[in-house]
């Protein structure tokens, strides 16, 4: 089941339904502070008297009867991966026939997409979600109260999701954090109520919320294993990173599973095309014999989302299934593989098919949408691209966030090979701008970035790039997502002929979310 994106709660993202129906709700949580929209401060994330305090949480988990003491939970962390890799296990334990709550962020068209339940995988309803609130409203009221007006947006949809995945009666829900680990609202999991946690990758997001350094971050991730609970590692980490969160296991007696231990052996045999989308077959070998022994073969799984870094995901994912096997969960090798088989996320390696191109007005272009906006991400993209289309033309329409490394992203990109073109946007972050980029300042850092690569760049569409003996990739700033598009369109057309030619809409999951809206 697809997961969707963007933390606005507008209409414009919503049915008519959903809007009327959740209306009470939306407005409730819109009244509170919005870090996804504002931007975290400094050091929230981590376990220090900076970091967020996690005892509002665990006062209103107790105003609610503790709702994780109903279920099992499945804890995920991580700087990348970690949404990609609860879709996969969630799926692998619905295709087991587990009624399973899966609780993400952010989302793409609906609040309601955060929230999973059921065997099914599919978002709650507007009316269950919205009868539970009216139920539980009065607690809430009440915490906020108590709690001097701090409880924030994500706490109390995070409580709410909680409380709902409780009456629902799933059998187990696989949670992701919001930020870093140690002090983000879903880390009020106990011991004894997790089953397992999975951090899945170490990279250099939200420096400043989480500590200033690469190791900060890695500390504040390791801050959700839990004593005696057994721990998934995706990886691949730098080596002192990997030693850390080692350390941090070793110190809570957490069994550790390591998804690049040299017993696990994964690799893509070949592409192929699903449903009218690329697909890559793999086969995966699982053989340790370390803190839990593991076993697992599987071939030719047929996997929609793209890319080595995919590959790992959906290893770390089955990892994890097999450590709940351990356990004495009922998981077989079939349903490992159909789970992963059944995973796909909107703006995660996502291709439109061609219906949907022509609706966008870009028929005869191959369109990839990424939520990209990390220079690893970016680098995953790139490979993915390569992998599967190595003689593609590209041209990218780009928008992201103010907090993230421009300038990295964009240095991925220009050193790759068949750029002709990159348009830099703007999108609203969590139906905002407070954090949107304006496409001016975006190529200005674009422009920088080629500067210090040594990479000639061409400032418009409209210089003469003909008389080039090797044509520059252009960069045009447009305010318009539509007219960046049909510019990009235009300019592959122009420049590429009969070869091959990929559109890519990247560098937010927030832009992904404004193409998808209008199909």
């Amino acid at each position: 089941m697809p997961r969707f994106l963007s933390t606005t709660t507008t209409t414009s993202s919503m049915t008519l339904d959903d809007a009327t129906e959740l209306k009470e709700f939306i407005n409730y949580i819109d009244s509170l502070k919005n870090y996804e929209k504002s931007g975290v401060p400094q050091d929230a994330g981590t376990d220090s008297d900076r970091g967020f305090d996690l005892g509002r949480m665990r006062r209103l988990m107790n105003r609610l009867d503790n709702p994780l003491s109903k279920f099992k939970a499945v804890h995920i962390a991580g700087t990348k991966g970690k949404g990609s890799t609860a879709a996969y296990l969630s799926n692998i334990l619905r295709a087991e026939g587990y009624s399973v709550g899966c609780y993400t962020s952010p989302h793409i068209l609906t609040i309601r997409e955060r929230i999973l339940v059921g065997r099914l995988g599919q978002p709650v309803s507007a009316e269950v979600l919205s009868c539970h609130f009216r139920k539980i409203k009065h607690i809430l009221d009440q915490a906020v109260e108590l709690e001097n007006g701090h409880l924030s947006h994500f706490e109390v949809f995070t409580a709410v999701a909680f409380s709902l995945f409780a009456q629902e009666n799933v059998d187990i829900a696989v949670i992701e954090a919001g930020l870093g680990g140690s002090r983000d609202a879903t880390n009020v999991i106990s011991s004894s109520g997790l089953a397992a946690s999975i951090i899945t990758t170490i990279g250099e997001e939200h420096l400043a919320a989480l500590g200033g350094s690469l190791e900060s971050i890695a500390l504040a991730k390791a801050g959700i294993i839990k004593q005696g609970r057994p721990v998934v590692l995706g990886g691949p980490f730098l080596p002192h990173i990997e030693h850390i969160l080692r350390e941090k296991a070793a110190l809570m007696q957490s069994p550790i599973i390591s998804a690049c231990d040299v017993g696990i052996k994964a690799s893509v045999k070949g592409l192929g095309t699903l449903n009218d989308r690329p697909c890559q077959s793999c086969d995966m070998s699982v053989l340790l014999q370390n803190d839990i022994p593991l076993r697992l073969e599987l071939s030719d799984v047929n996997l929609s989302m793209f890319g080595r870094h995919q590959l790992q995901n959906a290893v770390t994912a089955a990892c994890a299934a097999l450590c709940l096997r351990h356990q004495g969960w009922r998981i077989s090798d079939g349903s490992i593989k159909g789970g992963l088989e059944n995973t796909s996320l909107l703006g995660r390696s996502q291709f439109l098919t061609s219906k949907e191109a022509e609706a966008l007005g870009l028929l005869g272009t191959t369109v990839l949408l990424d939520g990209a906006h990390t220079k690893e991400s970016a680098k995953a993209l790139i490979e993915m691209i390569q992998m599967a289309f190595p003689d593609a033309r590209l041209a990218l329409v780009v928008a992201m966030a103010s907090d993230k490394d421009h300038s990295a992203f964009a240095k991925e990109f220009l050193s790759s090979k068949h750029l002709e073109a990159a348009i830099l946007t703007e999108a609203s972050i969590a139906g905002g701008k407070i954090r949107t980029t304006a496409p001016s300042l975006l190529k200005d850092c674009w422009t920088q970035a080629s500067k210090e690569l040594g990479i000639e760049i061409l400032q418009d569409r409209r210089t003469d790039y003909q008389n080039m003996s090797e044509p520059a990739t252009i960069l045009a700033a447009e305010g318009s997502l539509t007219k960046s598009m049909n510019v990009a369109t235009q300019i592959l057309r122009e420049r590429t002929g009969d070869v091959p030619r990929i559109l890519v809409v990247t560098g937010s999951l927030h832009i992904v979310s404004m193409v998808l809206a209008t199909l």
